[in-house]
Formats: C-alpha cells, sequence, structure tokens
C-alpha cells in the first residue's frame, strides 16, 4: 500500500524542474495544486500534470481554484470566463440551483480534459452585509439552506464530470472583515449564532469527499485560527460531522504567524490531514514536506476515500449544455 506524504504542493512553472521531481519523488505529497504561473496550452498542462503524476509514480489528484470571477485560473480565449457565483445566482433567480450545478459540469468538462481532477469548490461561506470584499462575490448567498443547496448543486457537477470537489472554508469564513491573505480575521459571534448560520452549510455537506479550512479566529471558542485549533478541528469533525479529507488553506498566508514548518506542525496537531503550501521556495517545500511526514492511519483511510469517490464523467452534449446555462442565466455571458 502506497502511504502518502501529508501535503499538497506546487510548481514554479510551466514544466517540472529537475530539483522539484526529485522532491516530489522523496516527500510523495498526497496532491498538487496549480496556478496562474503553471497555465500555458492545453498540452503544456498535460504534460505537467503528467510530470506531477510521474515524479509520484501514481494516479494523484491534482487541483485548481476554477471558481469564476476574480478566482480563476484558467481563462479566454482557451478556456470559458466565468462571472463571480454571486452575481451568477442571483441573475439564475429560481432556477439557480440548476444553473450552477450546469455551471460546475461545464467546468468540469474543462478540468477534466486537462488532466486536472479536483476543484477548490464548492465554497459555501454565508456573505452577510460585512463580509470582506475579497469573498463576497464568491458566496453563493445570505441564507444558510440556501446556500446549502447551491453547494450540494456544485458539488455534484464537480462529480459528475470526474472532478472532486473541495469544500471551503470550514467552518464558515463569511463573517470576516479582513482578508487572510493579508491580515488574521477574528469573529466574534458566539457558538449558537454561529452554529445556526455559518456551519449549518458545512454540516449540510458533511459528506463531501475533502475540504478545506478557513484560517479565521473564532473568539468565543479559540484564540487560535481553526487551521491550528485544536478545539476548532474537534468542532469540525464532531459538532459539524466532516468525515472527509481535510486539508489547510495556505499556510503561507498571513493570517497564520510563525515559521512554515512550525504552522505545519501545529496544523497537523490540531486535526488537520494535509498542509496546503503554496508559492514558497524549493527549500521551503522540502522542509514543510519533511515536517508533515506521511499521512496518520485515519488520515490515509480518509485520503483513500476521498481518492475512491473520483467518477467516471458522466457522457452528455456540451453545447446542449451551454445552451441551456445561457438561457437561464439572464443573459450572463462567459466566454471561451
Amino acid at each position: 500500500m502506497t502511504h502518502f506524504g501529508a501535503t499538497i504542493l506546487d510548481a514554479t512553472g510551466t514544466r517540472l524542474s529537475r530539483d522539484e521531481k526529485r522532491l516530489f519523488a522523496e516527500a510523495n505529497p498526497f496532491g498538487f495544486i496549480l496556478f496562474k504561473r503553471n497555465i500555458d496550452t492545453p498540452d503544456q498542462i498535460r504534460a505537467l500534470c503528467d510530470d506531477m503524476r510521474d515524479a509520484v509514480g501514481r494516479n494523484a489528484p491534482i487541483t485548481i481554484d476554477q471558481e469564476g470571477g476574480r478566482v480563476q485560473r484558467l481563462r479566454a480565449p482557451l478556456w470559458r470566463d466565468w462571472p463571480a457565483p454571486l452575481p451568477h445566482v442571483e441573475a439564475a433567480g429560481a432556477q439557480a440551483g440548476e444553473a450552477m450545478y450546469l455551471r460546475y459540469r461545464l467546468i468540469a468538462h474543462e478540468l477534466h480534459a486537462l488532466g486536472i481532477d479536483s476543484n477548490c469548490a464548492p465554497l459555501v461561506d454565508v456573505a452577510g452585509p460585512q463580509t470582506h470584499e475579497f469573498l463576497r462575490d464568491r458566496c453563493y448567498g445570505t441564507d444558510p439552506a440556501q446556500v446549502a443547496d447551491l453547494g450540494r448543486a456544485v458539488a455534484e457537477g464537480l462529480l459528475d464530470g470526474g472532478v472532486l470537489p473541495v469544500l471551503k472554508h470550514i467552518p464558515g469564513h463569511g463573517r470576516a472583515q479582513a482578508d487572510s491573505h493579508l491580515d488574521s480575521p477574528v469573529v466574534q459571534e458566539d457558538l449558537r449564532t454561529l452554529t445556526q448560520s455559518d456551519f449549518a452549510p458545512f454540516k449540510a455537506l458533511n459528506d463531501l469527499p475533502m475540504g478545506m479550512t478557513a484560517h479565521l479566529v473564532y473568539a468565543a471558542i479559540d484564540d487560535l485560527p481553526a487551521t491550528i485549533s485544536p478545539r476548532m478541528m474537534q468542532i469540525i469533525r464532531e459538532d459539524i460531522g466532516f468525515g472527509g479529507l481535510i486539508m489547510t488553506d495556505d499556510i503561507s498566508m498571513k493570517a497564520l504567524s510563525g515559521s512554515l514548518t512550525d504552522i505545519t506542525r501545529a496544523s497537523l496537531e490540531a486535526g488537520c490531514d494535509i498542509a496546503l503550501l503554496c508559492n514558497a521556495s524549493l527549500e521551503d517545500r522540502r522542509a514543510v514536506a519533511e515536517v508533515a511526514g506521511q499521512l496518520d492511519a485515519a488520515g490515509q483511510a480518509r485520503a483513500e476515500a476521498a481518492l475512491a469517490a473520483r467518477r467516471t464523467p458522466t457522457e452528455v452534449d456540451i453545447s446542449a449544455l451551454e445552451a441551456k446555462l445561457s438561457a437561464m442565466s439572464g443573459g450572463i455571458a462567459y466566454g471561451g
């Protein structure tokens, strides 16, 4: 049995360097993540995905952030440019559930054709009046039940297209009034309020195969960000009931303080399965991989279950799906 390293790592460019191939072979990360700097042409992306999988000697999952709006790595003219999720949901109105399914089924079709078999979506953070602008239009709405329903549609669209969804940001990022890429957001609401609102969509989707943490401090519960808080991770596992593989959000984000190795150690000790490291030097990637080591037995079982959730894409008429989505999206355009 292959035991996976407890990391997800990235590459510097459009092909792996010799040093990266050596590092990945030694570290055996669970999977990889792609960014804009890794994107050029369809053939190049497929070759890079092959490089990554060849380095670890298996069909490792390769993920990407392809939400739409500001957060999409694949763009026109080679791929579709999507509007941000919230305006699309609002434009579709009563048909938002089907529209989001179709949107992400089309996204999955593009990803799968490139060798990418995971997407960091659905994002079921509940938007509110003070949600920071970096997140607000990435949300699906302000009602927890509706957000959960739309999140389910997103997940099923991805799964039907052969792409594993990554549920984010557990246990809820919507109340953040700061950008966690740059600062450490603190949420002041009490546990009862959080449970009834912010946590609710995650509980409704606790059967999804993978999830990503939020680097938020929930002050009524702990003074540590959820990613490195044993108490918050206990809530995620026991109260929210999320049973899938849990990866951190990028541990290089400014919401977390300390060295990358200390953050890695703290996140895994808190209860995360995987440390996600992005935009780091080769030396930092190596150091984090060494500290993370291999998944423990429970994490390995969750990783294998996540991989087993990968589906063969259902056969669909892509042109028909595009036409149907366009008709129900209130004139919102997407290019490609």
